[in-house]
């Protein structure tokens, strides 16, 4: 499983900044690489301590994009009120 935490609002991902490692939002997937976690707890907890009710944020399952379990239901599993702001 690899999860990282998206905005709906701005399509950013968030990733460790290349200068101090602290969690930042980036534009790019590619930069994004180390955001990618194989735990849902640390994905969350990122989300919970990071991100704004504004952000719209949802944990993505990097391992099921394109695939018959890419759905919207499978994505929230993650999160109760995925992207609803209940932080």
């Amino acid at each position: 499983m690899r999860l990282i935490v998206q905005s709906l609002a701005t399509g950013r991902f968030l990733a460790p900044s290349q200068e101090d490692g602290q969690p930042e939002w980036v534009r790019s997937l590619a930069q994004a690489g180390g955001g990618v976690v194989d735990d849902a707890e640390r994905a969350v907890q990122l989300l919970h301590d990071y991100a704004d009710a504004d952000d719209e944020p949802v944990i993505v399952d990097l391992d099921v994009l394109g695939t018959a379990d890419d759905t919207d239901e499978h994505q929230s599993h993650f999160v109760a009120g995925n992207g609803e702001g209940d932080h």
